[in-house]
């Protein structure tokens, strides 16, 4: 099947005899054993859920995995999977990623002895470069947050397997309809699934995707044990969402696409971030890779007063974080998605209080395009 159909058709669960294309709500938390002394699939909901299992098998089909595997949120499964290592592990990070997998590498592992450090994954020699004898696993967003940097996964991928290393790709921004990051050889795949795969803004939520069993086995053990599971409700209202999840990524690209030829010749912005904008050094990577360059994107304006200004004087798009929903969600990353960066190293990494990150919703273009002019010359 092809991946809209997938999306629709690929979870049908037969209930009492009758197939269930619509997916049933088991709420419940506890389920009758059948027989004494024989292991059945659904005992406790914490270790099984008929609607979690509905979800993981459908996003582990639209990331072609073998496991797939729901969380309570993006960061539980981040966790989750850091969970598989132990004190004295190295681990080789991207330098621009999403604050909250900083903090928890920096603030919170580090204190059961995990060792990272941060390199530009755009550079495959620095990368390289970075791996030490005790490490363990390369992680990497591409797209990146909020720059949108572009790193080469095959790449990572050949370089992780020279040296028996894990690839992680956070794979949030794209979502499986335009990149797929097992297909091009990584070994887990996570997604904060509170943005295009929930896209409605309703839903906090996270997953994991794996191919290889052993992977699977380890982080099934993670979830259960420390309890970050995706709730029956929330499987549900995912799994209705992710049926409209093509139409909503292709929209809102298209949607980007027109407000991004309005930015380029404004005379208030001065730098457009864009995965596939000519002046994104990754631009023909990404074309190899992904099947289009997204919904999100960043530019910076002149003054930080006139970032402020632009903020205040929206009307149509909302001053908010996050990303992936049918709104459209301007952000302001130095002062909120980034605060657990130094300032010093925010500055550094190119997020300055100037930048400005948009997640482009599926309205109507002309409405953003006016909005955004009214708010520029505000």
């Amino acid at each position: 099947m092809k991946f809209e159909t997938k999306a629709i058709h690929g979870v049908r669960t037969p209930d009492k005899g009758i197939e269930n294309w619509g997916n049933t709500l088991h709420l419940a938390t506890t389920f009758p054993i059948k027989e004494y002394g024989v292991l059945q699939e659904f005992e406790y909901a914490r270790v099984a859920s008929p609607t979690r299992k509905d979800f993981e098998t459908l996003i582990a089909q639209l990331e072609s995995g073998k496991h797939g595997f729901g969380f309570s949120s993006g960061m539980a499964a981040t966790s989750s999977v850091f969970m598989m290592f132990k004190a004295g592990d190295h681990f080789v990070f991207g330098l621009d990623i999403y604050g909250g997998t900083y903090r928890i590498m920096h603030d919170i592992f580090n204190k059961f002895g995990f060792e990272a450090t941060f390199v530009d994954t755009t550079d495959l020699q620095q990368v390289e470069a970075a791996i030490r004898s005790n490490t363990k696993a390369i992680f990497i967003e591409s797209p990146s947050n909020p720059l949108l940097d572009v790193t080469d996964i095959r790449g990572i991928v050949a370089i992780a397997q020279k040296h028996h290393l894990l690839t992680i790709v956070d794979n949030t921004f794209l979502s499986p309809v335009l990149q797929r990051p097992l297909e091009l050889g990584a070994d887990i795949v996570l997604h904060s699934a509170t943005k295009y795969l929930g896209g409605h803004n309703d839903i906090i939520a996270g997953a994991a995707v794996v191919n290889r069993d052993d992977l699977a086995e380890q982080i099934r053990f993670n979830q259960v044990a420390v309890g970050a599971l995706l709730s029956p409700f929330d499987s549900w209202l995912l799994l209705r969402s992710m049926k409209t999840l093509k139409l909503r990524v292709e929209k809102a690209q298209e949607n980007t696409l027109k407000l991004l030829d309005f930015l380029r010749h404004h005379p208030e912005v001065e730098k457009v971030y864009y995965p596939t904008e000519v002046t994104n050094k990754g631009k023909a990577i990404q074309e190899k890779q992904a099947s289009g360059g997204g919904a999100v994107f960043s530019f910076t304006v002149k003054t930080e007063e006139k970032a402020k200004r632009f903020f205040e004087s929206l009307k149509v798009a909302l001053f908010a974080v996050s990303l992936g929903g049918v709104e459209t969600l301007v952000t302001h990353p130095s002062t909120l998605t980034h605060t657990e960066f130094p300032e010093e190293e925010k500055v550094a990494r190119g997020v300055t209080r100037t930048l400005i990150r948009v997640a482009v919703g599926i309205e109507d273009p002309e409405d953003l395009i006016e909005d955004f002019k009214q708010a520029l010359e505000k």
